[in-house]
């Protein structure tokens, strides 16, 4: 039986229901799992046919709600909580050792968790809280816990929730990520850089993992979540015409997607085969999109706009590629070397 075909208006579940087969008997990790958000719906939608759930979050009462909700809409779901703080790079790896104590393999990790904006703000690590979240952390995490991911005959995958807005960027500031500096910093821009990391991560993951590790990136669409209801990043986003003046989404400005629609791209990018000879890719509306990653996250050289002497020992003329470079930086910040 033809898969059946996803689009813009897709529902979570639907891909799920769809998907069914392919999520049979898989044990997936998603980061970021609160009540009105894309992790939530994600981890609801997949519980329904997964063999396991492992939902995370740094607020045990909320992970405890997320967790009950779950088990009331989906009776028999096998779900799992795990506190997890992916701004500490401490609470990621007591949350990897946990994982890793596991007496299953992880076949799907999803990276869903962000900041969300706000104004300056460093880890107790000393990172900027927004990169820390969405990246260190999660590369952390990936790092800690590749055992589990290649502990069965399945390829795991690995997806990385990023956004359009990586596009809106010039660059990934790889100084930043390890000295952040407040004089510098802009929470537009910095959000941005976040995303682009996640898009470069993904890519460079399946690259080198040389075929061991299928990661994907992915827009999940304009979506009203918790996130954007976040006092500071409100504001943001009602200066940027996102939210009207009343904090409602601004229909006439962006086309919004329900929470369901939203997470829908996320369980493409987790189990449809027909994208499984495409590793690296970028999704967007439940079908690979390459041609809407940003050059500044695909060139293979280009010239960067500041110094990389301190961090990366080579120059902006390298051969290296932006991705190898972030790469290169993040192991320097986690203090881990990546390998398979």
């Amino acid at each position: 039986m033809p898969f059946p075909t996803f689009t813009a208006s897709t529902t979570a579940e639907e891909v799920a229901d769809g998907l069914a087969e392919q999520i049979h008997g898989k044990n997936v990790l998603i980061t970021g799992t609160s009540l009105n958000g894309i992790g939530f719906e994600t981890a609801r939608t997949i519980a329904k046919h997964a063999n396991l759930v492992i939902i995370t979050g740094y607020n045990s009462e909320r992970l405890k709600l997320s967790e009950e909700t779950i088990r009331k809409d989906v009776p028999g779901a096998n779900v799992r909580p795990l506190i997890l703080d992916l701004s500490s790079l401490a609470a990621v790896r007591k949350a990897a050792e946990e994982v890793n104590a596991y007496p299953e393999p992880i076949h799907v990790l999803i990276h869903n968790a962000a900041h969300g904006g706000g104004p300056f703000q460093t880890t107790v690590d000393g990172f900027e809280i927004q990169m820390a979240t969405a990246h260190i952390g999660p590369f952390l995490l990936t790092k800690l816990i590749a055992p589990k991911l290649l502990a069965s005959d399945y390829i795991a995958h690995v997806v990385v929730v990023s956004s359009i807005a990586h596009s809106a960027g010039t660059s990934v500031n790889l100084d930043a990520v390890m000295e952040p500096k407040p004089e510098k910093y802009l929470n537009r821009s910095a959000y941005e850089e976040a995303k682009s990391a996640n898009v470069l991560f993904a890519a460079e993951l399946s690259r080198r993992s040389g075929g061991k590790i299928k990661a994907y990136s992915l827009h999940p669409g304009a979506v009203f979540t918790n996130i954007m209801q976040k006092a500071d990043n409100k504001t943001d986003l009602i200066n940027m015409g996102v939210l009207n003046s009343e904090g409602r989404p601004n229909e006439s400005a962006i086309p919004f997607k329900t929470i369901g629609q939203g997470a829908a791209t996320t369980v493409v990018a987790a189990f449809d085969p027909r994208i499984d000879a495409q590793p690296g890719s970028y999704l967007v509306d439940c079908i690979v999109a390459n041609e809407q990653v940003a050059s500044h996250c695909k060139d293979p050289v280009r010239n960067l706009p500041f110094s990389l002497d301190v961090i990366v020992c080579v120059s902006p003329s390298s051969s290296q590629d932006t991705a190898k470079k972030l790469w290169t930086v993040t192991e320097q910040a986690v203090d881990e070397k990546f390998t398979f």
